[in-house]
């Protein structure tokens, strides 16, 4: 869909013709507009993400909500500064969610808590000390294997989506669907279990 890229920007009245070919359902004319468009795109995503993979995926999530939103784009407005303003808000958008997935990562699950431990005495006193790991290593354990091997490449490994793409040879959507359901999931376990536990005592 892509063509080589260029830093050339057409003039108002082309881009307006380019949009109104586009709103037409003319493919060519997206695809001009994203070759025209997306190095600018992507500084703007790099700039927020710093990681190139993560720059690129989330400059194809606001090409894909650009299209989406094209027909509400005033066409007395410049389009670029339009183009721009929306892959900030994204951009945004993203870095909150981001951080925000981080920080319930990092308040609820200790990637130390889940590295492998020896068998024997001294290891099951250590899980009693850090009872917090014993959770944490039953919820990982209760992830279906798809789940777990996605949040264990991504959160405990740190590989990029593109390696554990590669890695689990799926596509890098399924990737992401999978390590936010992971997440999601692994969370709410330990959560259940805490709770039981708690109640246990009580």
């Amino acid at each position: 869909m892509l063509r080589a890229e260029s830093d050339v920007t057409e003039p108002p009245d082309a881009i307006d013709t380019l949009i109104q070919r586009c709103l037409a359902g003319d493919q060519d004319a997206w695809a001009d507009i994203v070759r025209q468009y997306r190095r600018r795109v992507y500084s703007v995503a790099y700039k927020f993400t710093g990681n190139h993979q993560e720059a690129e995926d989330l400059t194809q999530d606001i090409f894909i909500k650009v299209f989406r939103a094209l027909h509400t784009f005033d066409r007395r407005a410049n389009f670029q500064t339009w183009l721009i303003s929306v892959s900030r808000n994204m951009c945004i958008d993203h870095y909150r969610s981001v951080r925000k997935e981080r920080e319930t990562i990092n308040r609820d699950i200790n990637a130390n808590d889940l590295m492998p431990v020896a068998d024997g005495p001294a290891a099951d006193a250590l899980l009693e000390q850090q009872g917090q790991a014993a959770l944490l290593r039953r919820a990982l354990a209760a992830l279906p294997e798809p789940l777990k091997a996605a949040v264990t490449l991504r959160d405990l490994q740190d590989l990029s989506y593109h390696d554990i793409a590669r890695r689990l040879q799926v596509p890098e959507g399924t990737v992401k669907s999978r390590i936010n359901r992971g997440r999601a999931e692994l969370i709410r376990l330990v959560r259940q279990y805490r709770h039981d536990l708690e109640g246990a005592r009580s």
